[in-house]
């Protein structure tokens, strides 16, 4: 079933005007709960009530409110519909700035931008001029009553749109109570914590990761349906404040995953078949990598989080040859 656009206007830039529909980009797989009370599972439910009588309201008797200091101003929808004024459905692009000058803070939800009849030839015009260009389109739209600050740019072959925060909405890391650096890191620990950087980098590869959090309240969830004793897991423990030795530890874990996984695909130093690395990748992409956290736990020590990454399954034909000639 095709999916539903949620908007429908013009997009413009210039005296070119392109009619375009907009389609979400993301979906929300949050798991839902329902609130109940504990001893029998009733569902609760919500009432709106006037804080000071306790009386129930009527949901078409609630306005806004806005505190001034001085009392509570009462705005009724009309009034907050009037502010904004009588604006066209049209997404107007003002100007186009390098897509590496936009900090990734500032981007918030992504939608698709499809192309609307007639629109077709300029909606490929314009998405090659930015992917040539690396240009990002800035501009401007109003969205269920509210003005949004917009980018528009190539999104995995297309136009994409994503609504952005203005800059008056971002927290100045000067306003917050952070740690004070008391002396500079030391050559030696920066030196280790590159290292492991370096042995943890992996390709960008989003398919590769996956909500485990939703998973195992879904396993958690089929357990006690089907009546199982659930046990609660302990918290890891800290690595302690000595950052060299963790440092240490978190490397000698990785080269030890590493020595395991090359061990294991020499199978005594012949070479794996083309069938065996096949069917190896194939469970790598579906199971996912090995865990390093693993190696860590056998040795007491704890490993930074990373992305999962896919190791060689095997030597090269080349490296092989030359362990037969030697």
């Amino acid at each position: 079933m095709a999916a539903r656009s949620i908007w429908n206007g013009t997009l413009t830039f210039g005296t070119v005007a392109i009619p375009i529909k907009l389609f979400s980009a993301t979906e929300n797989r949050v798991i839902s709960f329902k609130e109940v009370r504990e001893s029998d599972g009733s569902r609760i439910s919500h009432k709106r009530v006037g804080a000071e009588t306790g009386e129930e309201i009527a949901y078409g008797d609630i306005d806004k409110g806005y505190d001034t200091g001085n009392g509570v101003l009462v705005l009724t929808k009309e009034e907050i519909a009037a502010a904004d004024g009588p604006r066209p459905k049209v997404v107007d692009i003002e100007l186009f700035v390098k897509g590496e000058d936009i900090d990734p803070v500032f981007y918030d939800k992504a939608y698709h931008v499809g192309a609307n009849k007639g629109g077709e030839h300029a909606y490929r015009v314009l998405l090659a001029a930015l992917e040539k260009s690396g240009r990002v389109g800035i501009g401007r739209f109003v969205m269920r009553s509210r003005e949004q600050l917009i980018a528009l740019r190539p999104i995995q072959g297309a136009l994409g749109l994503q609504t952005m925060r203005f800059a008056d909405e971002l927290v100045d890391p000067d306003d917050l109570e952070l740690p004070e650096m008391k002396k500079k890191p030391g050559e030696k620990e920066v030196k280790m914590a590159g290292a492991l950087v370096q042995m943890l980098e992996a390709e960008w590869e989003p398919e590769e990761h996956h909500d485990t959090y939703r998973t195992a309240v879904m396993d958690l969830i089929e357990a006690k349906s089907q009546g199982k004793e659930l046990t609660v897991a302990k918290e890891k423990e800290s690595s302690g404040d000595d950052l060299m030795a963790a440092l240490e530890a978190s490397l000698a874990a990785v080269r030890d995953a590493d020595s395991a996984g090359a061990a294991k695909t020499k199978g005594g130093g012949t070479e794996p078949t083309d069938e065996a690395v096949a069917k190896t990748a194939a469970k790598k992409k579906t199971s996912g990598a090995p865990s390093r956290t693993s190696a860590a736990k056998a040795k007491g020590t704890s490993t930074p989080k990373r992305a999962p990454t896919k190791k060689p399954t095997g030597p090269s034909k080349a490296k092989a040859k030359k362990d037969e000639d030697a």
